[in-house]
């Protein structure tokens, strides 16, 4: 929502929408952005040509407050828990790094299941596609492949979990002594996890949850996708190109 800011503007209109993308400030009579934030009071000077305003964060639905455990401390944090799941500090600590890895997770899962599709498409690779990957052969039967992941992942799992109920704790490897982490909070290990050596700054968190969020949304849409049409997202989305008046999903589920 545009808020026009003026020298004699006494205010600052609080928008409805809820989103979090910003302002922009500058001199008088200028079209200005403010996404996100709550009304404040005006400058002592009325000759201010920008003002100063104040983030209010936790408004996932304008005008609902927020639960009081839910301060806004958090990345990502929109107030969204209409049903007091994390009411509990403990369970809040674990949601937090749920969500984190399964955001992660899920946009890895999604540039697998979508990235292979496409170029197998245009001619660079020849491989299944994400729903017939399974019924291939492999090194091992699926049996043995099932076990073996499983013992790994239920390794690293537990070693997640000690993490988060004593952080640092798990920095040095059991086996090779050589190779520990540098002390980093949970769930930003750093290290060789971190190759690029990116800080994990509230604005990096906040984008990497937000696109963990739209990834985790993307994958159960490929899944629904799947099971409505038979095909893949990438064959979805040509289709719809096609002749994009006809192929809808309002047609699909008629159709269906």
């Amino acid at each position: 929502m545009a808020t026009v800011t003026t020298q004699a503007s006494a205010a600052i209109f609080r928008p409805s929408c809820s989103s979090r993308s910003g302002f922009l400030t500058g001199s008088s009579g200028k079209l200005h952005r403010q996404v996100g934030f709550r009304t404040v009071a005006p400058p002592s000077s009325a000759s201010s040509s920008s003002f100063k305003v104040q983030a209010k964060k936790g408004e996932w639905l304008p005008g609902l407050a927020s639960p009081a455990y839910l301060n806004g401390s958090l990345p990502g944090d929109n107030g969204f828990d209409p049903l007091g799941l994390a009411e509990d500090p403990e369970n809040l600590r674990w949601f937090v790094q749920a969500e984190l890895v399964n955001g992660r997770w899920a946009m890895l899962g999604v540039a697998g299941m979508l990235l292979p599709e496409v170029f197998t498409k245009i001619g660079i690779l020849n491989v299944p596609k994400w729903y017939d990957a399974g019924k291939e052969e492999y090194f091992a039967s699926s049996s043995t492949l099932f076990v073996i992941e499983f013992i790994l992942f239920h390794y690293v799992e537990i070693r997640r979990w000690q993490d988060i109920k004593n952080p640092g704790s798990v920095n040095q490897d059991p086996i090779f002594k050589q190779y520990s982490l540098p002390p980093n909070e949970v769930g930003y290990p750093g290290g060789i996890f971190n190759p690029l050596n990116f800080a994990p700054t509230l604005e990096a968190k906040e984008k990497e949850l937000a696109n963990g969020r739209l990834a985790m949304l993307a994958f159960l849409g490929f899944v629904v996708q799947h099971n409505v049409t038979g095909q893949g997202p990438f064959d979805n989305l040509l289709q719809h190109l096609s002749d994009p008046w006809h192929n809808t999903i309002v047609q699909t589920l008629r159709g269906n």
